[in-house]
């Protein structure tokens, strides 16, 4: 008897069972995030491009405005009262730094989402439609591949006018008409391959039409290359306004850019104010290497061979 009630005490009850094997089904973007979170030198960079963000937007409303002259501090070196010194004018090149990355980042932000958003639908409808439809899209898609992106927006803001040609939204607009094809070529093929899945066929038998096909069965499940091609996007319009800046056909002043206050100390370094150069360039850099950093993060969180996830 004392057997048999020791048996009885050690073996679990089938509801202590069913609570001890238990195994919590993550969805598809519990994964996603913890495959994200693994990759270190996306999260230090998101971490890095959110302060940078947060000092570029808000930091103004606490400091100088980008204009304002330091009539006794010219081409001072950085100080407490000065973090990055000031030009040759008496502007604070901090305030100056602060609004540059706010206007690059504007610039690029705004870029990555028109074209991303506009090559993704075009994209999708050639990859969807096939035939003609396709061959016609994808030609026109391949024509604006062609064009080099430095050089045709150089000679489009020559020809404009010069109130028009120095506004941040006109060049953003010139770069996300160029930009647009390789996130396009990218969602085509993936829809090629998508518009044959039992998915999309259970959906057409249900009635549903193209435009809810397209939107709501195929797009969604080609958002982490959208994603990854977002936000490179963001990365190469930082670069080429940067050089469009420097060569004088990109942000003019009043305003001011990262890649302007680059070409404004390019002398600065002989004349051995070499803050008025590295420190933008700095900015530049880094913005770049933590967009980078994050977009192979989010290639690898949504990559499908990546099956190991850490508990």
């Amino acid at each position: 008897m004392p057997d048999t009630v020791t048996q009885q005490a050690a073996s679990p009850t089938p509801a202590a069972a069913e609570r001890e094997f238990t195994v919590k089904v993550r969805t598809q973007r519990e994964i996603v995030f913890r495959r994200y979170l693994e990759h270190r030198a996306a999260v230090v960079s998101s971490v890095v491009l959110l302060l940078l963000i947060l000092v570029a937007f808000f930091g103004p409303l606490f400091w100088h405005t980008p204009f304002t002259l330091m009539t006794n501090d010219i081409e001072v070196g950085p100080s407490t009262a000065h973090p990055f010194g000031t030009d040759s004018n008496g502007f604070d090149l901090f305030s100056q730094v602060l609004h540059g990355t706010q206007r690059s980042l504007e610039i690029a932000v705004s870029v990555s989402l028109v074209s991303t958003v506009f090559g993704a639908i075009y994209g999708a409808a050639a990859g969807f439609y096939r035939g003609w439809i396709d061959t016609i899209m994808m030609r026109f898609a391949d024509l604006v591949l062609t064009l080099p992106a430095l050089v045709f927006a150089i000679i489009i803001t020559d020809k404009a006018s010069p109130t028009v040609a120095g506004q941040w939204y006109f060049l953003a607009a010139i770069l996300a008409a160029l930009f647009w094809p390789s996130c396009a070529r990218v969602v085509r093929a993936q829809v090629l391959s998508l518009r044959e899945k039992e998915f999309v066929e259970a959906a057409r038998a249900l009635g549903a039409n193209d435009r809810r096909i397209i939107f709501r069965h195929i797009l969604p499940n080609t958002l982490g290359s959208i994603f990854v091609i977002a936000t490179l996007t963001v990365a190469g319009t930082v670069l080429v306004e940067t050089a469009l800046s420097f060569l004088g056909f990109g942000i003019k002043p009043p305003d001011t850019s990262l890649g302007l206050l680059v070409e404004s100390g390019k002398t600065a370094i002989q004349d051995g104010y070499p803050w008025l150069f590295y420190i933008p360039g700095i900015f530049i850099v880094l913005i770049v290497l933590t967009i980078n950093f994050i977009g192979d993060g989010l290639r690898d969180a949504f990559d499908p061979q990546q099956t190991r996830v850490r508990a």
